[in-house]
């Protein structure tokens, strides 16, 4: 998308794809201050379009998409670095999704992301934390949402401890009120599944403690409208009230009569009683009294993750560090080969078509992380560092970031064949092999390990044929290297890649799989 010169760097917007309902929020920073513009709200209820094998339906996913396409009318303005599309537990669960994804990308312009339940809960609680007075100590965060909820302990703007429980408004409605009936039974049978949920999470959580509680969600929100209308609550959500609650909606027996006593929207009344059991469930095991009510969530968590990527404060780095100190990484090390990968990556970004500062980050991080997987095992490492990479939790980034990283570790070294990154979103499927061969190649040059700075290496490239330049003599002078550097062009070439070594005058030392190079990039001093 081409940028729009009037539209400020601190104009912002995300999109929260809920399993319950989709949530837009456009907002600006003023004076310091974030100034929301817009706020757009629909009750998509994407969990109930899911099928006994875990399909979207082809309704649930049209009534999505005709969402969007109205949130995709107020975003057309929006650069893609100003902006943040996420989808959350129907979405991680859905085998479908990537269908309804690259569908969703198509009629928004924008890349959606698709985040682990525990990078939901990070960013909720960002959310909170913005949008709610500071307190001292500690805070737990509740968010009910459509197929999951995320519980959160944190202090200040810092999430300490997190959890996302796969039950939720919608999924609990449908699993135990399908037909809208409400009965002793069912509410019985609905609160012993939240506890077998909260089960293995209750004691630690309790033990951790808290000094303020805060619900975020409609359906918080909703159960806090209900409440005070009774009068059985005058500020947002106490136990007693919810026990009142409980009998009252034994009274009232369906959804029906629920929507009507209540003034609720029918859609709203048909996922209220799963909301409530799983509010009432949680507040009951986890002995809160009282419960505030926070109008920031999700979709205002993103707005301030995006300005801190906007303003370089990205947790993203924060995490590398975590993880390199985690798994006691050789730093020195990493660092050698992330600035010799970036420093080949300047001198192919043009001939190559690698985007801005996006294949930067993504590949000066997977060098960074290339050793992750040696606490285990120096043999197997990389595929071992790639499964870490995988399935850890590694907050400020979605499933497909992770993948990313994963798939470039995994490909450091070794096998390097054709089809290694087939199973990426396309848009890196296609720019990530040219990545790796960075990588793979600032890995060769370090495998020595030594402090000693290399020299002026020149990197040119045409399409698949790559072409190193040294100075004349040094390969000579250092035969290990040349004889790994041919090595590695064999691996390269199961991969269409042809690799050739040089000298300045040029006297050549020609790889397997040599071929000439007919345009260039200028030669750079690699550190």
């Amino acid at each position: 998308m081409v940028k729009n010169p009037d539209v400020s760097a601190d104009f912002v917007a995300a999109i929260d794809l809920g399993s319950n309902s989709f949530h837009m929020i456009v907002a600006r920073l003023a004076n310091g201050q974030v100034q929301v513009l817009d706020r757009l709200r629909e009750m998509v209820q994407l969990a109930a379009g899911l099928d006994s094998r875990n399909r979207l339906s082809a309704e649930s996913q049209q009534r999505a998409l005709d969402c969007l396409a109205r949130f995709g009318q107020r975003l057309r303005q929006i650069p893609a670095e100003q902006l943040r599309i996420v989808g959350t537990n129907t979405l991680r669960q859905a085998r479908n999704s990537a269908e309804f994804v690259a569908r969703a990308e198509q009629v928004l312009g924008h890349k959606v992301e698709i985040v682990r339940g525990q990078e939901e809960a990070r960013l909720i609680y960002l959310g909170v934390a913005h949008s709610v007075g500071d307190v001292t100590g500690q805070r737990l965060v509740i968010d009910i949402g459509g197929g999951s909820t995320e519980l959160i302990i944190g202090e200040k703007f810092d999430p300490l401890h997190l959890a996302s429980l796969r039950m939720g408004c919608v999924s609990m409605s449908r699993a135990c009120f399908g037909d809208g009936r409400v009965t002793a039974s069912r509410l019985r049978e609905a609160e012993l599944l939240v506890q077998l949920n909260l089960e293995p999470v209750r004691a630690e959580y309790l033990a951790r403690g808290w000094e303020v509680a805060t619900g975020a969600s409609g359906s918080i929100k909703a159960i806090q409208d209900v409440l005070i209308s009774e009068g059985w609550s005058r500020e947002g959500i106490t136990l007693e009230g919810l026990r009142r609650l409980r009998a009252a909606l034994l009274e009232v027996r369906d959804t029906a009569a629920i929507a009507s006593r209540w003034q609720l929207d029918p859609a709203r009344a048909r996922v209220f009683i799963g909301g409530f059991v799983v509010l009432h469930g949680l507040c009951e095991a986890l002995a809160i009294d009282h419960l505030q009510v926070s109008e920031g969530a999700l979709r205002e968590g993103l707005i301030y993750d995006l300005l801190g990527r906007i303003r370089h404060e990205d947790v993203r780095d924060r995490t590398i560090a975590d993880v390199i100190t985690r798994f006691s990484l050789d730093q020195a090390q990493a660092a050698r080969v992330s600035a010799t990968a970036l420093a080949l990556l300047r001198q192919v970004r043009v001939p190559w078509h690698l985007p801005g500062s996006d294949a930067a980050e993504v590949l000066g991080r997977a060098a960074r992380l290339h050793e992750v997987g040696l606490l285990l095992t120096h043999d197997r490492h990389h595929k071992h560092g790639a499964y870490v990479l995988e399935h850890s939790d590694l907050p400020g980034y979605s499933r497909d970031d992770q993948l990313l990283l994963a798939a470039l570790v995994r490909r450091q070294r070794r096998a390097f064949p054709a089809r290694a990154f087939a199973h990426l979103p396309k848009e890196w499927a296609r720019l990530a092999p040219r990545l790796c061969v960075l990588l793979r190649l600032a890995v060769v040059l370090h495998r020595g390990r030594s402090s000693e700075p290399l020299p002026a290496i020149a990197l040119r490239v045409d399409r698949r044929r790559i072409v190193l330049h040294f100075p004349q003599n040094w390969l000579d002078e250092h035969p290990l290297t040349r004889a790994d550097l041919q090595i590695e062009a064999r691996l390269l070439r199961k991969a269409g890649f042809a690799l050739r070594l040089r000298c300045t005058e040029n006297s050549e030392h020609p790889a397997p799989t040599a071929a000439p190079a007919a345009s260039a990039a200028s030669a750079a001093q690699v550190p």
